[in-house]
């Protein structure tokens, strides 16, 4: 029926979407805001497979992410999660583009936490630290040096043989990268921390961490999820990328809030607040900060929009 719908593979949006100009898209995006309901999650079987749907809309053009979660994949050897993005025409409603769902959310992950880390961390943030070693561990490190002065980035996992096939990737591509043993070594050193593992216990604790260090928490995505501990939400100044989707799913901030330990209203800004300049970021030197995210429809919409532009122009050209 609309056999002229380009599909656009994983290797086509990672080729699109360089830092620089993937985190300006967002920051215009997120400052200019797009309708982007908390998505949909419908349990599909009792097994515990799930649909996810995540639409949003604004004035140009309307998208939706459609994600299946099945973890028995596994035993098939296939992958757990699966995505596909669909864009369409703000104006009519038709399809634009099919796009690879993957590659557009690791890219947009990584770039939605940069476009914060320009706000939060200290403009002169040299070392990096890395905490996991999963399929988003290489471009959450990318995107964080692309916005700062990194002169180290330091990759810990629970599994070192990761951690060191991590780092061996970060070296190959020219960032000064290298595992370590010890998170709590790295953590003591890290002007910035980033952190997208699965953890249902903390893995990044607060005492931990020197004075002005930056925290990004990007793995947990469920109430039952937790990447940092009690003290670090208390000793933090907490942003999210939104409220409505932070406060709701992620255990970071819901499992404190549950146990008193923390206040939802002491989140200080939202990532659109930040990008229109409502609220200035990081106020000191020395204050520890928090950016916890669980994604946002938003910023598919955004990622997706700049894909088809930049293949637009490609094909035109």
């Amino acid at each position: 029926m609309h056999d002229s719908i380009p599909s656009v593979r994983a290797e086509a949006v990672h080729a699109a979407l360089d830092w620089r100009s993937l985190v300006d898209a967002l920051r215009a995006a997120c400052a200019a805001g797009a309708t982007a309901p908390v998505r949909a999650s419908h349990e599909v079987t009792a097994a515990g497979d799930r649909l996810l749907l995540m639409p949003a809309w604004d004035g140009a053009g309307l998208g939706v992410k459609i994600v299946t979660v099945f973890p028995r994949n596994r035993e098939r050897g296939l992958a757990s999660v699966a995505a596909l993005y669909l864009l369409m025409d703000g104006a009519t409603g038709h399809p634009v583009a099919l796009i690879d769902g993957e590659a557009l959310t690791l890219r947009r992950t990584a770039a939605s936490s940069a476009l914060a880390s320009s706000y939060l961390s200290r403009t002169d943030a040299t070392t990096l630290v890395v905490v996991g070693a999963g399929a988003l561990a290489p471009y959450m490190a990318q995107a964080h040096c692309a916005v700062r002065p990194i002169e180290r980035v330091l990759v810990w996992g629970r599994h070192a043989d990761r951690a060191e096939r991590t780092a061996a990737q970060l070296a190959s591509i020219g960032l000064p990268a290298r595992a370590i043993a010890r998170l709590e070594d790295g953590l003591a050193a890290a002007d910035i921390v980033t952190c997208a593992t699965t953890a249902r216990e903390p893995v990044v604790r607060g005492a931990q961490l020197r004075p002005g260090a930056h925290v990004d928490l990007v793995g947990a995505f469920t109430r039952e999820m937790r990447e940092g501990d009690d003290d670090l939400v208390a000793r933090a100044e907490v942003f999210v990328d939104t409220r409505a989707g932070a406060l709701k799913e992620a255990g970071d901030l819901v499992q404190p809030i549950e146990r008193g330990v923390f206040a939802r209203e002491n989140v200080r800004a939202e990532l659109s607040d930040l990008a229109r300049g409502d609220h200035p970021g990081r106020r000191s030197a020395d204050e520890v900060t928090l950016f916890k995210s669980v994604g946002t429809a938003l910023e598919d919409l955004c990622a997706a929009r700049l894909v088809a532009s930049r293949l637009g122009r490609e094909a035109a050209g």
